[in-house]
């Protein structure tokens, strides 16, 4: 009995340093490494965390600004609208000063027509005064004091009318 005692007793011993050498070899080491590697996730779940945060607050600034850029294309198409309203404004303004334009410049124009058709028609109806008193008085009304007495007899004729 005393033989089992003492290889208990050994085995017991034995048992003793093989876990306090196994503990400071390799339980140390490896709860260091599980304690890292633990620390390690947990940082990487944190910074997923905060990468998630940050990608939620860019959807949210990126719709945003899709929001602002319908509402920028509504102003900057609304802007052209009435630039281009406007621009047919001036458009039709000018078109219309022209018009006034061109028909004051046919008034200018019948008016002289109108002179020189008159100046014309005085020297015709001289020339058929002179005509028309030569045959009444039988005689030759030719020359330059003729043509004055004709001019002098229609324009007196055109100032009571």
């Amino acid at each position: 009995m005393l033989d089992f005692s003492i290889t208990f007793f050994f085995t017991l011993v034995n048992i003793t340093v093989l876990f306090l050498v196994l503990r400071a070899i390799l339980f140390k080491p490896v709860s260091k490494f599980m304690e890292g590697r633990t620390a390690k996730i947990q940082g990487e779940i944190e910074n997923a965390a905060k990468e998630l945060d940050e990608a939620k607050a860019l959807r949210l600034m990126y719709e945003n600004k899709l929001k602002n850029a319908g509402n920028e294309a509504e102003q900057i198409a609304k802007a052209s609208c009435d630039a281009a309203l406007k621009r047919a404004g001036e458009i039709v303004s000018d078109a219309k000063a022209q018009a006034v334009g061109i028909v004051e410049n046919a008034r200018k124009q019948i008016l002289a027509e109108r002179q020189v058709a008159f100046t014309a028609f005085r020297a015709e109806a001289a020339a058929l005064v002179v005509a028309a008193a030569g045959r009444l008085l039988r005689r030759d009304f030719s020359g330059e004091d003729a043509r004055a007495d004709a001019e002098f007899v229609l324009r007196e004729l055109g100032e009571r009318r």
